[in-house]
């Protein structure tokens, strides 16, 4: 799920940077330094909307270096457990699928795949496919899958997901059968 909060970070600004661009280069910092991370607590930093405050700067003793306290709100990614996403497989093993969604590694395991999809390791690239064959399921697809765990480290969120619920799978099989049963489909990410 996407959020929009109110975070704060410190940026460290060596002694060269003071000057009339002081607080440009203090708004650059934070982009490069917060953008693409990872927290535990709030999930995948997406993007900063608003720099709401850069406080006034603490010099540190001995060394020159300041630090400015910056409060902004940013765009952050963070998964939850029975959330349904859409992700790209990026690869196919005889264990399970892995997937990607955006920023989030995602694993879905052969038990969580239905059962009549079997692993081909013949086919090149390797796949699953439904009895009939006219589910094939290899990387680069497009899947919908639902979160059923999520493990949360400093550095990074890790989930795992399943197909085996109603209209997960593969995207564009999904769409067929959406369209049969007229039942409108909306993207989730």
């Amino acid at each position: 799920m996407f959020y929009h909060i109110a975070l704060e970070h410190e940026i460290l600004l060596h002694p060269r940077y003071f000057g009339p661009q002081l607080y440009e280069t203090v708004k650059q910092k934070l982009y490069t330094e917060v953008e693409g991370t990872c927290t535990g607590k709030y999930g995948f930093v997406i993007a900063v909307t608003t720099i709401d405050n850069i406080g006034a700067g603490i010099v540190l003793p001995g060394q020159g270096f300041v630090v400015y306290p910056v409060k902004y709100k940013a765009i952050v990614f963070r998964p939850f457990k029975g959330e349904v996403l859409d992700a790209i497989v990026m690869q196919v093993n005889k264990v399970g699928i892995f997937a990607d969604i955006g920023p989030l590694s995602c694993f879905i395991s052969h038990h969580s795949i239905p059962a009549d999809m079997q692993f081909c390791p013949t086919t090149n690239p390797p796949c699953y496919k439904s009895n009939n064959e006219d589910v094939v399921i290899h990387s680069g697809d497009e899947i919908r899958l639902k979160i059923v765990g999520t493990r949360v480290d400093a550095s990074g969120i890790f989930a795992i997901g399943t197909l085996m619920d109603d209209y997960l799978g593969l995207y564009s099989f999904l769409f067929v059968i959406l369209r049969r049963e007229k039942i409108p489909m909306k993207r989730t990410n």
